[in-house]
């Protein structure tokens, strides 16, 4: 990922959150010379250090459910918005876009079938929570045969983080009134994407963006 200065992000809690909130992540590995991409939402593990790991799943006919041990890549997108050379309010800039965004590189390896049932139930539960007080939808649910089924269907994969990164694009190179500008033009705007990028621009630095980048 391209990533001057301004806008480079490394802490790795600040990067797990972001992970964490959005959760949905594009995948990216080389099969049989060209480039695959993939879609799946992701679980973030703390281990190994220093960067942690992630866990998800992927169908079995997915040309990505082969590549176990190999080299990997995936990206996931926070909040971000449009912003318009008219906001600015000390000089004369071109239409841009402010973003956040980070990427993760390791090798996958496929899980054994009774951590795949614990990525399911790991995964299924921390989106739940978030529909509370709807009483939490649980794999137990599921009649017997049915997840077998299921089970049969997919492969589940740990990628422990050989390398993660941020990049988090919020106008921290242009002057403080072209900063406000920015933000006044991304609250008028009003949608939330626009909101959530206004709330981190104003709130700057790793450990304000934390309450930021799930906001989208």
């Amino acid at each position: 990922m391209y990533r001057p200065r301004a806008y480079a992000i490394d802490d790795v809690a600040v990067l797990h959150h972001v992970i964490r909130e959005r959760s949905f992540a594009t995948i990216a590995a080389v099969v049989d010379g060209d480039v695959q991409f993939a879609y799946a939402p992701m679980l973030v593990d703390s281990a190994p250090a220093p960067y942690g790991s992630v866990r998800f799943h992927l169908a079995r006919g997915n040309p990505l459910s082969e590549c176990d041990g190999a080299p990997i890549r995936i990206g996931l997108l926070g909040a971000d918005a449009y912003v318009s050379p008219d906001w600015y309010r000390t000089g004369a800039f071109v239409p841009t876009w402010n973003y956040i965004a980070v990427e993760g590189a390791g090798r996958a390896r496929v899980l054994d079938e009774r951590d795949l049932r614990r990525l399911l139930v790991d995964l299924s539960a921390g989106h739940e929570e978030r529909l509370r007080p709807k009483p939490p939808w649980t794999p137990k649910k599921i009649i017997p045969e049915r997840m077998e089924m299921l089970i049969r269907s997919i492969r589940g994969f740990v990628l422990p983080f050989e390398a993660l990164e941020g990049k988090f694009k919020l106008s921290q190179d242009k002057a403080p009134d072209d900063i406000a500008g920015v933000i006044a033009g991304l609250e008028a705007r009003g949608d939330p994407a626009s909101l959530a990028v206004a709330r981190a621009m104003k709130e700057s630095g790793t450990v304000s963006l934390r309450a930021s980048t799930g906001s989208a």
